[in-house]
């Protein structure tokens, strides 16, 4: 048996650990779909009465929520992408291992901690 210090047993990603961000992830991609199709059913019966209504701070806000959720769909569908590949919890950047921790709060996440906080940054 060897033994792993407290930081490498914490960074490892577990198959259960998998099974569950994958589980996670699809209950996410589930989510996305469904809120996509309802911003969809909303934006078609409500033309006529969009039409008449002079708020266009209420429109702007349904159209940013449907793109924010878009994002998060290709995000989420990347991810399990990814897990199909064998490229799951792999940084982009630096190809180091994603944190274990960070991967089960953002299982989406492309990015390890630093180059993460890098990006942002950068911004």
């Amino acid at each position: 048996m060897t033994h792993q210090t407290i930081g490498e047993r914490d960074s490892v990603l577990t198959s259960e650990d998998l099974a569950a961000l994958r589980e996670n992830l699809h209950e996410q991609q589930l989510f996305r779909q469904e809120q996509l199709r309802q911003f969809a059913t909303y934006s078609s019966s409500r033309a006529d009465d969009r039409r008449r209504q002079s708020d266009a701070a209420q429109i702007e806000v349904g159209i940013k929520l449907a793109a924010s959720a878009r994002m998060v769909l290709a995000d989420v569908e990347a991810a399990l992408a990814r897990m199909d590949s064998g490229d799951y919890g792999v940084c982009h950047l630096c190809r180091r291992t994603v944190e274990r921790h960070r991967l089960l709060i953002v299982p989406q996440a492309r990015y390890c901690g630093r180059c993460q906080q890098v990006r942002e940054a950068g911004r």
